[in-house]
């Protein structure tokens, strides 16, 4: 089985950094994932002071351009809350720009700023995905497309463009531990995106089996399982090296969204617990880093991991380095590793021919 690395960011916003600066620098980020010969950069979207991008097309449209094989994918699209048929022709224009690059991560949203914003009801929440899904399925099936629903006008023999250069053009589901949206992912027969962000990650388990079960009981073949498992990570010589640029600011992020959300506040002692061998964050050298990453596989026999390097206002400087050993030691670790332990393919039949 192989096992393809990537990185997902949401261009977190420090207090001394300019909106136009981390545009530059995400682009540099993303520029360096592909020179390294990762396989998907991911770019999540937000409508909030604290991160940059509001439009995942629109970044990676520009990062499109300025790379030559790595994976774009948004991570997520908040599809409560968007047109599916936008959605769909900006994905379509990415994946024609990349040449069959672009992807769609779409989830529900782990924040609820967007439906205020775009005039809509927080009671419609499950409501509004459910529907919105199901349309952007309908809408990469190809032209006519009629369909109706409760949220959004109707189509009638609509002709949608462009197409894509991928056919079909890539959709994942992300949750971030809802079974609810597990079992939908399964009974659709879409890939799945599990963002394990506290927490152990063993015991998200029973949800992979949930979406497992439900796959194989949903009529799907075993071999078109796809799972992706994205988590908090980062890089550093040693480990004190990625504690030093990483600890602080990952702690003051997760604790301003805690107050958000009425979390207790993390210090010292639940970050050790997050990024021990056993806890989800994926941090320390490399050789630490790819443990945790071959534990989860192990865990999950995921085909995808990704990792969020650029949390909170960590330096430019030490993502970059961070980016850099992900790319030239964790990466070839890992990926040895799964091969050793992949069980060799089986031989040809061969043919006998006789007179």
């Amino acid at each position: 089985m192989n096992l393809e690395l990537g990185l997902a960011t949401f261009a977190d916003l420090g207090p001394d950094v300019a909106p136009e600066q981390r545009m530059r620098e995400l682009l540099e980020e993303a520029r360096l994932a592909d020179e390294l010969g990762l396989d998907v950069f991911a770019v999540g979207e937000h409508h909030r002071a604290d991160f940059l991008i509001s439009a995942p097309g629109v970044a990676l449209a520009a990062i499109a351009a300025q790379t030559s094989r790595i994976r774009l994918s948004s991570a997520v699209t908040v599809l409560s809350s968007e047109d599916p048929v936008r959605v769909f022709q900006e994905f379509a224009e990415l994946d024609l720009i990349s040449g069959g690059r672009a992807e769609i991560m779409a989830g529900r949203g782990s924040f609820i700023e967007s439906f205020p914003l775009f005039g809509l009801d927080l009671d419609d929440y499950d409501e509004l995905y459910a529907e919105k899904l199901e349309l952007l399925l309908a809408l990469r099936t190809g032209n006519p497309v009629t369909w109706s629903g409760k949220h959004r006008a109707a189509l009638e023999n609509a002709e949608i463009y462009p197409r894509p250069l991928q056919d079909p053009l890539p959709v994942w589901v992300a949750v971030g531990g809802t079974p609810k949206s597990v079992v939908r992912a399964a009974v659709l027969g879409l890939p799945l995106t599990l963002a394990i962000i506290g927490g152990q990650p063993a015991r998200f388990k029973p949800l992979v089996e949930l979406y497992d079960r439900v796959w194989a009981e949903s009529g799907h073949a075993p071999e078109d399982r796809r799972l992706a498992i994205n988590t908090h990570a980062f890089v550093g010589r040693t480990r004190e090296q990625a504690d030093s640029a990483f600890a602080d600011s990952y702690l003051t992020m997760m604790n301003r969204i805690g107050r958000e959300r009425g979390w207790p506040p993390a210090g010292r002692e639940q970050y050790q617990a997050l990024t021990a061998p056993d806890g989800a964050v994926a941090l320390g050298s490399p050789e630490q880093v790819a443990e945790k990453i071959l534990m989860e596989h192990e865990l999950f026999a995921n085909q995808r991991y990704v990792g969020q390097i650029s949390v909170g206002a960590v330096a430019h400087a030490d993502v970059m380095n961070a980016i850099e050993l992900f790319g030239t030691e964790v990466a070839p670790m890992v990926r040895d590793e799964v091969a050793r332990r992949s069980p060799p393919a089986s031989p040809e039949p061969v043919t006998v021919m006789s007179d």
